[in-house]
């Protein structure tokens, strides 16, 4: 019976120090590190390759729960995972052990709670683009495509691979560039 910890941070400037730290201290002989979103289990290579490792008797440890995921459904779906395999989640804030039977109802409500919560940032993050956008402060993000140059090109006769090549974007864009113009 092994205890492995998993620490998750959603982009590149935050730290997993503190998790690492924290589940080094619970007992988690290896613990594994990703960047990525919470919001799916997709593209999440060291999750899955824990989930795979894992044996009966083993223990799958996280600090919070939005660590592990923001969607009630990869989180439950994880947790019949690690059943199936005789496995368990713990959590350490607040303290969720899915090998006890109170463990699993406390682990289906808060996960609730984690996607009601990505919801609500969602929605405060819309609000706020929208009330940028109605002062004139937020306009999007800046073109960086020469669009007088893709013209350019394609009446000097260049097709769409070649405008792309020399601009270093994708067919697409040039296309959806010059349907646009059109």
């Amino acid at each position: 019976m092994a205890t492995y910890g998993y620490a998750r941070v959603s982009s590149a400037s935050q730290s997993t120090q503190l998790q690492e730290e924290r589940l080094k201290q619970a007992g988690c002989e290896i613990v594994r590190v990703e960047i990525g979103s919470g919001r799916s289990r997709e593209g999440r290579a060291e999750l899955d390759n824990l989930i795979t490792f894992l044996r009966a008797g083993d223990t799958l440890t996280v600090i919070k729960l939005d660590r592990l995921g923001r969607s009630t459904r990869d989180v439950l779906n994880l947790v019949k995972e690690l059943e199936d395999k005789g496995a368990s989640l713990r959590v350490l804030e607040p303290d969720i052990d899915t090998s006890r039977p109170e463990g699993r109802i406390i682990l289906t409500t808060l996960s609730m709670v984690a996607e009601m919560e990505l919801t609500f940032i969602k929605e405060r993050q819309r609000a706020g683009i929208e009330a940028a956008k109605a002062r004139g402060i937020y306009k999007g993000r800046p073109r960086t495509i020469d669009r007088a140059r893709v013209k350019e090109l394609r009446a000097a006769g260049h097709g769409a691979t070649a405008i792309a090549r020399e601009l270093g974007i994708g067919r697409a864009t040039v296309y959806k560039l010059l349907q646009a113009e059109a």
